[in-house]
Order: C-alpha cells, then sequence, then structure tokens
C-alpha cells in the first residue's frame, strides 16, 4: 500500500515541475510587443493599429470594431484610413531579415530593398500590392475618392546575353568582317586626304557633347493618382513632389527636368480633380518648395529660385503665388520688395501659410548671410570660437544652435493683392503667434532679447511681449519679462500668462489693454504643491480654450478650473476631485482641435492618489455634467485617446504591471438602468478589448507590485513600489536591488516590458530571475540632494530588511544620470550595500557647477543653483554645499564595489565626471570597473549597446548578490587589444578576486 501511495505523490511532483513558469532570458526582447499607431474611421467601425516587435517585423490590424473581422498587413505601416472609411492605405516595408542582409552587405541606397504600397477595402479580404512605393498621400479632408503615389526608380534591365547557334555565329563573323572593310576604305580615304589637306584630315570628327556632369538633375518618378472607386489611374511622369488640397480638389506636382531631353524643363503642375485637367502654372526654375494651399484648395504659393547657377554660393529665392483663373503662378515677394529691410531676403526654409480665410498669406524673411570666401585655404587659416562676456548665448549654445540661428526666419504678411510686405517680426521679435487661423489683424510675437545672458543661472529666459498689427505693423506693448507660459488665444481676443511669483493667471485684454488677474479667487494653488525645488514652483498648466475666447480652462493639481478671461465671473470648478484625491487630466481626441466647443464630449483620464487606480471619464459641454465613466480599477490608461469623428466612439490602450498594453474600444450608449426595463436610460460607457499583446508572457515567471509606505529618518511619510516575482516565495529570502530617481509611486500599474537596458536595471527580468525590486520616492530639502536620498534610499532599505524575506547581506543600488548621482552618494554615507551601479554620476559638484551640458551647449550653473541638484545657492556663496554633496571628496569612505556607466559622447553630464570618480577609487584600491560605449550619449541608443549592457548587468549583480562566478571582464577586465575581438562575457568558474 505504502508503494502505491508513493506512484500519485511522484506524479503530482512532476506535474507541478513541468507547470513551472521559465524565468525570462536576454533573448526573449526582440520578440515582445508594443501597440504603436491607432486609428479610428470616422463612422467608428474600423480600426488600424499595428504590433511592433522590439525587434524584427511588425504587423498592422485591420479590424471592425465589433470584432466581427479582422486583416493582418505583414509589415505594414504609416496607414491612412480614407474620409469615407472605406479603404485603409498603408505602406508595408521589406522583410527585416532582407534588410539585415542588405546592409550586410553594404549595398548603396539604390539597392536596398525598397517600400511596397498596399490598398485594402475595409472588410473585404482582398490587398492591391503595388511593389517599389516611395509615397502615398490621400485628402486630409476629401470624400475618399482619391488618392495619389510616388514610384520609385525604374530598376535597369540588365542586357540579354543570347547563346549564339552556328549560323549566328557565321553572321557576326560576316558583319565583322565588313566593319574591318569599311575601317580600311575609311583609312586609305583619309590618307588620300592628308596628301592636300594636311594632318589635320586625321583627326577624329567632333561629336556632339553631352550633358555635364555638373547640369544633371536627379530626374523624378512616375506619380499615379488613383480613382480607388473605379481603379482608375492618371500618370504623371519625372514627378519629384505633390501635395493634396484639403479638400481633395486639387492636386499639385512638381516635375523635374529630363536628363535625356535638356528642352524639357521643371514644371509645376495645377491638376484639377474635379474636371480632370492639368495645367502648367511655373515652368523653368532650379528650386521649388514648401508648396502651401489654401484651405479651398483654390491657392498655390511656394519658394523658388530660378536665376542661380547649381554650384552658386548664394541663391536669393522668390515668393510665388497662384489662384484658380490664374495664367501663371505670380510672382509676389523678392528682396527688392517695399516693406523688405535692406539686408534681408525670402526665407528658403519656412513654409508660407494662407489664413484660414485666404485673404492674408504669411511668410518668412531671413538674414543674407555673406558667403564663404573659396580663395581662402583652409589649412592656413585660424579655427577658433571666441568667449565674450556680453554674448547673449554661450559659445558652445551658439554652436549646437548654428544651423537653427543660421535658417533664422522672421515672419511677414502680404494683405490681398496688396503687394507690400508688412514685417510682422524681427530680430526684436523672433517669434510669432498667429489668431483665428490667421485671420485676426493682429499677432502676438515675443522676444527674449535682452534677457538672454541670466538663462546661464535662471535655468529659463523671460520674454517681452507685443501685438503686432498685420495692417501696418504697429507694435503695442502687452508686458515685458514674462516667464512662460504664455498664450494666445485662439481667437486673439486675449493674451494669457502665469506668473510665478505672484501664483497666479492674468490676462491682457487686446480690446482696450486690461490686465486682470483671472484666479484670484481660487482657493486652492494652481501651482505644484509638492515641488520641492528652490525656485517659484511652476503652475500646473493650461487646459485649453472655450470656442470664441469664451473661458480659458486650467489645472490645479486634481482639477480644472473654468475661467473667464475678462475676470468677469467667478472660476467654476468642473471636475471636484480633489475632495476624493482624483487626478483628472483631459485627453484630446483630435489633432486638430484648436479649442474646446460647445457640443463636444470631452475625455478625462483619471487617476486616484490613494490607492493608484485609473479610470475614464467622459464630461458632455452641451449639458455641462459627467455623462459615462469607467470604474477605477487596478490599470493605467495609455497615452493617446483617438475618436471617431462621427461617432462617440474611443480608442485607447490600457495595462497594468502585470497586463500587458491591450487596445481598448469605449462607446457611449444610452442603457436602461430602471428595475423593471423601459424606464430610465442612462448613458454608459461600454467597453471592448480589442487585441491584447504578447500572449506569450504566461509562459514566464512574471512580476508582481505593491505599494508601500514607511516612516524616513525625519518621521515624514514616504511611498514606493515593491516588485517581486510572481512565484514569490515568502519562506525564501531574495535579494534587492533599490532603484531610484525622483518619485515612481504613481506608475503603480505601469507596465513595464523585458526590453535592453538603455542604462537602468529591467524590472521584468531581474523579478523572473529571483530579485525583489524596490523604488523608493525621494522627497528633497534645499541643499541636500545627497542627504535627502539617504533619508529616503537608506530608510526604505532598512526598512525592507526588516522582512523575513529579505536577505540584508544582498542589497544593491541602481540608478542613471540624477539616481546615479544619489548611488555615487550614498555609498559614501553607508556600507550596508553588497553592491552598486551608477549610470553617468556626477562626482564632483565644484567642477560640474560651472560646466557645459554638451548636447545643448547650456552651462550647468542654473542646474545646480535652482533646479535639480537643489543647492539653491552659488559655488561662491556656499562652497561647503557643492563639496559636502560632492562624492568624490569622500571616496576613501567607499567599501562597496560600484560599477560605474559614462559613455564618452555623453552630453547631459560631462563625461570627466564618470573618470573623476572612477580614478578617485581605482588610486584608493576600491573594487571599481567603469563600462564606457563608444560614441554613445547620456543614456545608450543602439540597440547591440543595449543588449550587452543588459548582460553585464545580470552578471554583475548575479556576482554580488547571488553569488555566481564572475565572468572575465568583472574578474580580469579586458585589455585595448582585446577590443572588438573578445567582449570576456563568458564565466571562469576558477576565476575569484
Amino acid at each position: 500500500m505504502r508503494k502505491l501511495f508513493c506512484i500519485p505523490v511522484l506524479l503530482l511532483v512532476g506535474l507541478h515541475v513541468s507547470a513551472q513558469k521559465k524565468p525570462l532570458t536576454h533573448a526573449v526582447y526582440d520578440g515582445w510587443q508594443s501597440i504603436n499607431e491607432r486609428y479610428i474611421s470616422n463612422d467608428g467601425k474600423w480600426v488600424v493599429y499595428t504590433v511592433t516587435p522590439q525587434e524584427g517585423d511588425a504587423t498592422l490590424v485591420i479590424q471592425s470594431t465589433d470584432n466581427t473581422y479582422r486583416k493582418e498587413i505583414p509589415r505594414g505601416y504609416g496607414a491612412a484610413i480614407t474620409e469615407d472609411s472605406r479603404f485603409v492605405i498603408c505602406k508595408i516595408r521589406p522583410l527585416f531579415s532582407a534588410t539585415r542582409e542588405a546592409k550586410i552587405k553594404k549595398k548603396k541606397p539604390d539597392e536596398m530593398p525598397n517600400d511596397s504600397l498596399a490598398i485594402i477595402e475595409t472588410g473585404t479580404d482582398s490587398v492591391l500590392r503595388i511593389p517599389r512605393v516611395k509615397s502615398f498621400k490621400t485628402p486630409e479632408k476629401g470624400a475618399g475618392q482619391w488618392m495619389a503615389y510616388l514610384r520609385e526608380k525604374e530598376l535597369p534591365v540588365p542586357p540579354a546575353v543570347a547563346t549564339p547557334d552556328s549560323l549566328s555565329q557565321l553572321n557576326g563573323l560576316l558583319r565583322m568582317a565588313d566593319s574591318l572593310t569599311r575601317l580600311a576604305d575609311s583609312l586609305r580615304n583619309k590618307a588620300s586626304e592628308a596628301k592636300t589637306k594636311g594632318l589635320t584630315a586625321l583627326q577624329p570628327v567632333k561629336k556632339e557633347s553631352k550633358p555635364k556632369a555638373g547640369d544633371r538633375v536627379d530626374e523624378g518618378t512616375e506619380l499615379v493618382l488613383r480613382n480607388l472607386y473605379t481603379g482608375e489611374e492618371k500618370k504623371f511622369a519625372l514627378a519629384s513632389d505633390y501635395y493634396f488640397s484639403k479638400p481633395g480638389n486639387t492636386l499639385i506636382i512638381e516635375t523635374t527636368r529630363s536628363n535625356a531631353d535638356t528642352l524639357m524643363k521643371a514644371t509645376v503642375l495645377w491638376y484639377s480633380i474635379i474636371n480632370g485637367k492639368a495645367d502648367t502654372v511655373f515652368r523653368g526654375f532650379n528650386e521649388a518648395k514648401n508648396y502651401v494651399l489654401d484651405d479651398a484648395g483654390t491657392q498655390l504659393a511656394f519658394i523658388a529660385e530660378r536665376d542661380s547657377s547649381a554650384k552658386a554660393l548664394q541663391k536669393f529665392y522668390k515668393l510665388y503665388h497662384y489662384r484658380t483663373g490664374m495664367d501663371s503662378a505670380r510672382l509676389r515677394v523678392h528682396r527688392n520688395t517695399a516693406g523688405i529691410t535692406k539686408g534681408l531676403t525670402i526665407s528658403e526654409t519656412q513654409a508660407p501659410e494662407f489664413s484660414a480665410n485666404g485673404k492674408k498669406l504669411y511668410f518668412s524673411l531671413m538674414a543674407i548671410r555673406k558667403p564663404k570666401d573659396t580663395t581662402l585655404v583652409d589649412f592656413e587659416t585660424a579655427r577658433l570660437d571666441i568667449w565674450h562676456y556680453k554674448d547673449d548665448y554661450l559659445q558652445p549654445q551658439q554652436l549646437v544652435q548654428l544651423n537653427t540661428e543660421l535658417q533664422r526666419s522672421y515672419r511677414a504678411v502680404l494683405n490681398g493683392d496688396d503687394d507690400k510686405v508688412i514685417k510682422l517680426g524681427g530680430e526684436d521679435a523672433e517669434m510669432v503667434y498667429l489668431a483665428d487661423e490667421g485671420n485676426s489683424d493682429y499677432v502676438m510675437a515675443a522676444t527674449t532679447k535682452g534677457n538672454r545672458i541670466e538663462f546661464q543661472w535662471l535655468g529659463y529666459t523671460r520674454y517681452n511681449v507685443y501685438l503686432v498689427s498685420t495692417i501696418d505693423g504697429a507694435r503695442k506693448q502687452v508686458k515685458d519679462k514674462i516667464r512662460t507660459p504664455i498664450i494666445f488665444s485662439p481667437k486673439g481676443k486675449y493674451v494669457l500668462w502665469y506668473d510665478a511669483a505672484q501664483k497666479n493667471y492674468f490676462t491682457y485684454a487686446v480690446a482696450g489693454g486690461a490686465i486682470t488677474n483671472i484666479t484670484k479667487s481660487i482657493k486652492v494653488p494652481l501651482y505644484e504643491e509638492d515641488d520641492d525645488h528652490p525656485d517659484d514652483p511652476p503652475a500646473h498648466g493650461i487646459m485649453k480654450w472655450h470656442e470664441d475666447d469664451k473661458y480659458v480652462y486650467l489645472y490645479d493639481k486634481y482639477d480644472v478650473w473654468q475661467c473667464d478671461p475678462g475676470g468677469k465671473t467667478a472660476p467654476l470648478n468642473v471636475t471636484n476631485g480633489r475632495p476624493h484625491k482624483v487626478v483628472y487630466r483631459y485627453m484630446p481626441t483630435n489633432k486638430e482641435e484648436k479649442f474646446i466647443a460647445d457640443t463636444q464630449k470631452l475625455v478625462f483620464k483619471r487617476l486616484n492618489m490613494v490607492n493608484k487606480y485609473g479610470g475614464l471619464s467622459i464630461y458632455d459641454m452641451k449639458d455641462r455634467r459627467f455623462v459615462a465613466d469607467t470604474a477605477d480599477g487596478p490599470f493605467k490608461i495609455g497615452f493617446g485617446i483617438v475618436k471617431a469623428k462621427n461617432s462617440d466612439q474611443f480608442v485607447y490602450t490600457r495595462e497594468s504591471f502585470d497586463v500587458s498594453p491591450v487596445l481598448m474600444m469605449a462607446q457611449i450608449k444610452n442603457t436602461d438602468v430602471s428595475d423593471n426595463s423601459g424606464g430610465a436610460m442612462m448613458p454608459v460607457l461600454v467597453q471592448t478589448q480589442l487585441h491584447a499583446t504578447n500572449p506569450q508572457q504566461k509562459e514566464y515567471n512574471w512580476l508582481t507590485c505593491e505599494l508601500v509606505k514607511w516612516t524616513m529618518f525625519d518621521g515624514k511619510r514616504s511611498e514606493g513600489l515593491l516588485y517581486k516575482p510572481e512565484n514569490f516565495d515568502p519562506k525564501k529570502k531574495y535579494p534587492v536591488i533599490f532603484y531610484f530617481y525622483e518619485k515612481y509611486s504613481d506608475e503603480l500599474y505601469a507596465y513595464r516590458p523585458p526590453a535592453p537596458s538603455a542604462s537602468t536595471v529591467n524590472f521584468p527580468y531581474f523579478a523572473s530571475n529571483g530579485y525583489l525590486i524596490f523604488v523608493p520616492d525621494i522627497y528633497y530639502k534645499k541643499g541636500e540632494p545627497g542627504e535627502s536620498a539617504y533619508n529616503a534610499v537608506v530608510s526604505a532599505a532598512k526598512f525592507m530588511a526588516k522582512k523575513p524575506w529579505v536577505d540584508s547581506t544582498k542589497m544593491a543600488i541602481q540608478g542613471q544620470s540624477w539616481g546615479g548621482y544619489q548611488v555615487a552618494y550614498l555609498i559614501t554615507r553607508t556600507n550596508m550595500f553588497a553592491a552598486a551601479e551608477a549610470g553617468a554620476p556626477v562626482a564632483n559638484m565644484t567642477s560640474a557647477y560651472g560646466g557645459i551640458r554638451w548636447g545643448t551647449g547650456l552651462n550647468r550653473q542654473f542646474q545646480y543653483e535652482r533646479s535639480q541638484s537643489r543647492i539653491g545657492y552659488t559655488l561662491w556663496q556656499r562652497p561647503d554645499l557643492y563639496i559636502k554633496n560632492s562624492p568624490l571628496f569622500n571616496a576613501d569612505k567607499v567599501n562597496t564595489p560600484l560599477m560605474i556607466m559614462h559613455n564618452d559622447a555623453d552630453g547631459a553630464v560631462p563625461w570627466y565626471q564618470g573618470i573623476e570618480y572612477f580614478t578617485a577609487l581605482r588610486r584608493l584600491g576600491k573594487k571599481v570597473w567603469m563600462l564606457q560605449y563608444n560614441g554613445e550619449d547620456h543614456n545608450l541608443v543602439e540597440r547591440r549597446n543595449r543588449k550587452d549592457l543588459s548582460i553585464r548587468l545580470g552578471q554583475y549583480f548575479d556576482h554580488f548578490l547571488k553569488g555566481a562566478p564572475a565572468p572575465r571582464w568583472l574578474a580580469e577586465g579586458l585589455p585595448a587589444t582585446s577590443k572588438g575581438i573578445d567582449w570576456g562575457v563568458e564565466v571562469e568558474e576558477k576565476k575569484a578576486f
């Protein structure tokens, strides 16, 4: 009996082992999916989205919102749904493997695999595929009948090589004999002529010259205009560019010259979709660009240059305008036109813009710059940068912004058919903002001129703001030295700004010039209440304006306030989330939305600050109330909600820490909520799941997450996120990695995919492999960034060390950038961690303070005084604080093994900061390593490097927290002679140190 009893027990044990989920490995990253493109048809019946692996071939999905139809287009992307919801058009990438193979073989761009085009009628299985397509376009607001696509260049046809038969060979020999006979006769004749004409008779006859290489152009290709309903196509040769008007009544086509026919000139064609007629509106130019059509599709403006040679060092562009009924495009503006200041010309980099009513044409002017002197020899001329204390910007910032400054342009306008240029912008008004879609007689202009130097220590620039007349260019001052945000209302009736010092919003009325504090009666803070920087706290922000500038909607920490910009009516709390600690934030559903309309339904994303639950609410502007909600739940609503144009259907993503993003649709439906049916009808937000990503996740030991609260050393309560393995066993002891930056607890239900690391530990990978990850919130005090981190992180570590399932001897810390600094500091203050990893840490605040962020060219002083470092004083006011908070000055106290990653092209934290810390610790005999990825910035960009870092992070923490053997790079290092040959990631069991 006893033996019989053991058999089923053994069977059960075997079943349990086989059912155990496997841990994540680095090999899973490439196949992990995300949902990228998301569209919904205007009628709400179809959704289009892409499911994209981290590396490999994506899939475009066309799906009905009732889940009865689904069509997959392998490698589809860049989709468009036609206005009538009848067709989906997309491009199709080549196979990832084919592109990879072509890169390995170093094929030229013309030899690389090309995209194709796919046209799908919704609800059907038929797919029209068209190979070798560069691009396609559809009218933005057309009926959906037409589209156009531009083909790639035709592939060269290889010459046919035929195998000759005996007769062909004989005929070839006879032809060769005839050719030799004619050549001999020609030579005899020339010799005879030479007796009378001299040796000149023997010179070869000159052939017609071919076009010079410099005169050749990059020829356009075939453009196809296709009727989606009938399949009829019209083709245009040598097309290089094309544009539909918004309503789809006009197609503009640019064609190039032909290299084979020198008489053929470049042209701009106006093709009428309505009557099928093509007119040439411009001909014979070197370059034309920046085409723009008015909203009605009856006017065209563009920039062109037709007078210079291709190699000219200086070219002057002109503005041309065409209106239906004209014979050709008319020259409207050149550098000598009335109203243009001497030294300015038409900007080639900025596109013109019509006002919505088509009565104004805006364009840009730029400075005429002295061309480079080509007579100077480069190796004989000095190369230097001159720093001057009066410069608006430091030289490094000037160099970073060089291309922007070379293309700096200033707005101007033409009114109707008047050819006088009205200059709106300038060196003292570099930013110009239109109102009423350009119809207004005023624009808002702003400048930072005179206020730029102080950015070095303030971290922001103050603006002088004006109103400028589009009729005569007259200026009216609004206010000086305003800190952003500054907003021009959509209709142009008000200028709005937030005064950080007074902690209120103010408006300037364009009619009359009155300045009004519109939020003084709001009793709750409109600024970030928990902000801990030594600076005026920033505002929570502006949601949107109401149509006709009737109201402006502003945020506090939780709610939305409806405010009268004229200050006549009291502000109104629209959402009332504060009593429940629920944050409401508006989610625009239309990328073209300019204001909130009276009849609009608004979508708000909710976040419960107590339990971090998420949800959606629908607010009806017509009834001025919430009409439908989802229940709060343990999930996070993703960014970006798309609404169907003609129905109340919304597409969005929802996720949780253990649920990969799911594509959802929500629809407002009137539902009978009475007990006996047929009674009261109430709008209900009905949700439908459309697609769930990463079904393979169920095969792996995943993670769980919970919100943890504890008391810090200073007595203040804090929150943090604790990640555990899905198979967590409270009877075991686990190693812990503490990861931190500032605050993350609101991200409790965020999904974190397994992915190669750009700079930080990947939570799913480490949790799946038997680690706990704890992410504490950090609260800062002025002048004490290091001790603030100690207060939060070490108190959290001591709190966690008391848990019976935590191995307090196997705890580590990891952080990147600001988190890297805090890691570097903490190991000077405690020895309780078994290992640490710091990415791009600042080690010496005294040397970093006056340095440059090379990515932007900005000086770092503002960052230390007022921003993230939170010192609050200059270096010469409180040098003690800079030294106290610098890990370098206490490097001798470090006993924790430290791995640093600091890359040699880091544009945020100077690379020498990592070097300073490494060399100090190395001299002191501490265990320290530094990974330096060549050519990489602050965070790793190249996927190959991210994969490499992921492997090394895993090996590093496995060694110090799990006792795993050290890989060779960790035990011995790698000499430069092995670079590119040996990566040293293999484990040598016997190596120890």
